[in-house]
């Protein structure tokens, strides 16, 4: 029995929503004009039919964010997606700092394009207290980004600021939303994460989900990339490298999960004057000799291996068993006052 014109539609918007749900961009193909007419369907005008491949799309030129890295744009085929979910992930707690600098370079990226938006970060109180904000006078100097445009919204729980999210990323008066999450909590479950990357899809806005010493889980989001920091090389001058000091921030960045399934591991440095990344090749890793521990300045060679730590009790402190008169007790363990 033939497919009749209404049940093709069907199908064809069944397929799109699908693709949307699932990430994959559709494939818009013209019917051919000259097509043969059925002689059991009545041949009506040419429709736009949609075809979707599995794995295979074909994206909009400006669906993506290029990094300027032309390998890692390559192994992302084209950069990240701009109207999707993206998760940058720290392996552990002290790489909050990375993963923070490597979210506001990305902004910084797309704040070239969109000017005049701002940007919203969400977080809880725990991460804010753990991590603390960016410097207003960093933001400018580094990332060219204006105290202003940086919004911030600390929630006092995880649910209040999925809810945030959620509602922010529906937005077109934003730029992108950050969302900075810690550890691997329930709430934030695959559904969570559908319902972050749909409306981001829909604004046409990037979410950037943060994690901190959170383990891979399956998500909605595209691409995952994991972000450390990377030692700096001595800052360049006309008389070559400057020794003793710091050059541009760096980052070691290993592609988790993305489009094409291409794994990857790169050294990026951040240009702060032209607000840019750099890719930093092995050979540029040996330019600096210093180690990074020096040696002692007055014996030729490094101090032993320390043996085993031994605690023993503060001089003075009373034997074990011993309690203090009542007169002698700390202040701190008396009744509080109220009032």
């Amino acid at each position: 029995m033939a497919m009749t014109a209404v049940a093709r539609e069907t199908v064809f918007a069944l397929r799109r929503q699908i693709a949307k749900i699932e990430g994959t961009l559709p494939e818009r193909l013209q019917a051919p004009a000259a097509a043969a007419p059925d002689a059991r369907v009545d041949a009506g005008p040419s429709i736009d039919v949609t075809i979707v491949r599995r794995g295979v799309a074909a994206a909009l030129p400006d669906a993506f964010l290029p990094t300027g890295v032309e390998r890692l744009d390559a192994a992302l085929s084209g950069g990240l997606p701009k109207a999707a979910l993206s998760e940058i992930h720290g392996i552990e707690t002290r790489d909050a700092g990375a993963v923070a600098g490597f979210a506001l370079s990305l902004t910084s990226l797309i704040l070239k394009q969109t000017q005049g938006l701002p940007v919203l970060w969400i977080g809880t109180s725990e991460i804010f207290r753990e991590a603390g904000f960016p410097y207003a006078r960093g933001l400018h100097a580094s990332f060219g980004i204006e105290p202003e445009q940086l919004l911030f919204s600390e929630a006092p729980k995880l649910v209040d600021a999925l809810w945030v999210a959620e509602e922010a990323a529906r937005m077109t008066a934003l730029a992108a939303v950050i969302l900075e999450i810690r550890g691997n909590p329930q709430r934030l479950d695959l559904t969570a994460t559908r319902r972050l990357h749909a409306r981001a899809q829909s604004a046409g806005r990037p979410v950037f989900l943060l994690r901190q010493a959170a383990e891979p889980e399956p998500t909605a989001a595209p691409v995952r990339l994991i972000v450390a920091s990377a030692p700096a090389v001595p800052r360049d001058t006309i008389a070559g490298p400057l020794a003793g000091s710091i050059g541009r921030p760096a980052f070691t960045l290993t592609i988790g999960k993305s489009r094409t399934a291409l794994p990857g591991q790169f050294t990026l440095e951040w240009n702060p004057d032209e607000r840019a990344f750099d890719e930093r090749r092995g050979e540029e890793r040996a330019k600096n000799p210093v180690a990074v521990v020096s040696l002692s300045g007055g014996r030729k060679d490094p101090a032993a291996a320390s043996g085993a730590v031994l605690a023993f009790p503060p001089i003075g402190s009373p034997a074990a068993g011993d309690q203090p008169p009542q007169g002698q007790r700390a202040a701190h363990l008396g009744p509080r006052r109220a009032g």
